[in-house]
C-alpha cells in the first residue's frame, strides 16, 4: 500500500527528540542492542553539531514522525571524493511496505550527491529479509562480508574491567 497523506523528509531538529527516541529505541531493539542513555544522548547531540560528519533525517507524515535515517561522510582510500555511510534506517512498524524507507534512502542519495560523495553504502543483518527486498531494488549488493572486533573499551570510552589474576 503506498504512502497516504503528505510525507516530508527533513533534517531532524532538537524539538524532534521525543518523537525520534521511540523509533531509535525500536531500531536498537530490532538489532538486539541494549539501550544506553549516554550513547543515545551523545548520538542525538552529534546530529546538531556542525563539526560532526553525522546527520539525521526524519520522515514526517501528518505532523507525526514515521521514519528516520542517519548517515555520515568519511574519506576512502578507493576514491577522491567523500563516501556516505547510511548507518541507520528505521520506519514505523505499522507503516512498513509503503515506501517510506525508499524515500529516506533516495533523500540520502540526493544529499550525498550535493555533498560531492561518490558512493552511498550500508549494511544490514543477513536475517533482515524484508529490508533486503527494498535494498535489492535501490542498490547493488557489493558482495563484501563485514568483520569486526571489539577492542574491550566500554561504551563510554573507559577501559573495560579485565581481571588478570
Amino acid at each position: 500500500m503506498p504512502i497516504a497523506g503528505t510525507l516530508v523528509v527533513r533534517p531532524a531538529v532538537s524539538a524532534d527528540f521525543n518523537a525520534w527516541k521511540p523509533m531509535w529505541d525500536g531500531y536498537n531493539a530490532f538489532y538486539r542492542r541494549q539501550p544506553d542513555e549516554d550513547i543515545t544522548r551523545t548520538t542525538w547531540a552529534r546530529f546538531s553539531d556542525p563539526a560532526e560528519p553525522m546527520h539525521a533525517l526524519v520522515a514526517e507524515q501528518d505532523s507525526t514522525l514515521v521514519g528516520l535515517v542517519h548517515y555520515l561522510f568519511h574519506r576512502s582510500t578507493s576514491m577522491i571524493g567523500p563516501t556516505c555511510y547510511l548507518q541507520d534506517l528505521f520506519t514505523s512498524e505499522a507503516l512498513r511496505g509503503r515506501g517510506i524507507g525508499r524515500v529516506l534512502i533516495e533523500d540520502v542519495y540526493r544529499r550525498a550527491r550535493e555533498h560531492g560523495a561518490e558512493r552511498v553504502y550500508w549494511q544490514t543483518h543477513e536475517t533482515n529479509l524484508t529490508a533486503m527486498k527494498l535494498y535489492d531494488q535501490v542498490a547493488e549488493h557489493s558482495g563484501f562480508v563485514v568483520y569486526r572486533h571489539a577492542l574491550g573499551i566500554a561504551s563510554h570510552g573507559r577501559p573495560a574491567f579485565v581481571d588478570l589474576s
